[in-house]
């Protein structure tokens, strides 16, 4: 199995932790031992909660989103602990989407869009050709930099945007619907919400920045190739 396949695989193991894992817990805490609906609630977000906290403690540094998801996780635990409520429990779910949203706004604002490195992984594909090409277009030496540069921000402005989408939606959810259903029903809100990130953000930013990488790319090969000749020839 490739570097690659094994990037694409790891990039799903956040969302089956954070989605599969709670909402499993949950019906088998409340339905096979007869825990009550707070109770199932809270025991099923304590792994999310730790996987957050562990990745940050093995690599030694909180990135942006790790460290808002942290935050609202540990917040939101002891906030329905301390209330018993079950239904702000569901809300604080919701409150990660806005943080992490409002989070990336403001990296937007900021000028450090917070969704680049996420991306960039993906676009790059792990090619010594491809990374140079997309510092090229980073550092605005290339002429499609400004139209890169906007459509990375573009990128992250359209999750932000989402996100703060979905946790309208969610908290709405958990005042009006009932509990049981809810608790399935924000995943969905939730999934609902990611594959509108990818088609919108992919259309508007991913699409068009893969373009200009794979172009750029083709631009920085000749030269490359023609500095490898060289080498080999002063070598002899």
């Amino acid at each position: 199995m490739t570097t690659n396949q094994h990037k694409k695989q790891n990039a799903f193991a956040p969302l089956i932790v954070d989605v599969a894992v709670p909402l499993g817990s949950y019906y088998l805490f409340k339905g096979a031992f007869g825990m009550s609906t707070f109770a199932a609630l809270a025991w099923s977000s304590v792994v999310p909660a730790g996987r957050t906290l562990w990745s940050a403690v093995r690599e030694r540094a909180v990135n942006g989103l790790a460290g808002l998801i942290l935050v609202v996780n540990v917040v939101g635990l002891v906030l329905s602990f301390v209330s018993g409520d079950p239904r702000l429990m569901l809300a604080k779910d919701s409150g990660v989407s806005s943080t992490v949203g409002i989070g990336i706004l403001v990296s937007v604002a900021l000028g450090r869009p917070m969704m680049t490195a996420g991306l960039k992984p993906f676009l790059v594909k792990g090619d010594a050709v491809r990374e140079a090409a997309w510092a090229r277009l980073e550092s605005g030496a290339a002429v499609a930099s400004a139209d890169f540069r906007r459509r990375e921000r573009a990128f992250s402005l359209v999750w932000g945007a989402v996100l703060l989408a979905e946790c309208v939606v969610r908290i709405v959810g958990a005042y009006t619907v009932p509990v049981d259903t809810m608790v399935w029903l924000g995943s969905v809100v939730m999934v609902v919400a990611i594959g509108l990130g990818i088609v919108v953000g992919g259309a508007l930013g991913a699409g068009p920045m893969e373009a200009m990488v794979s172009d750029e790319a083709g631009k920085g090969q000749p030269a490359e190739a023609g500095s490898e000749v060289l080498e080999v020839a002063l070598a002899r």
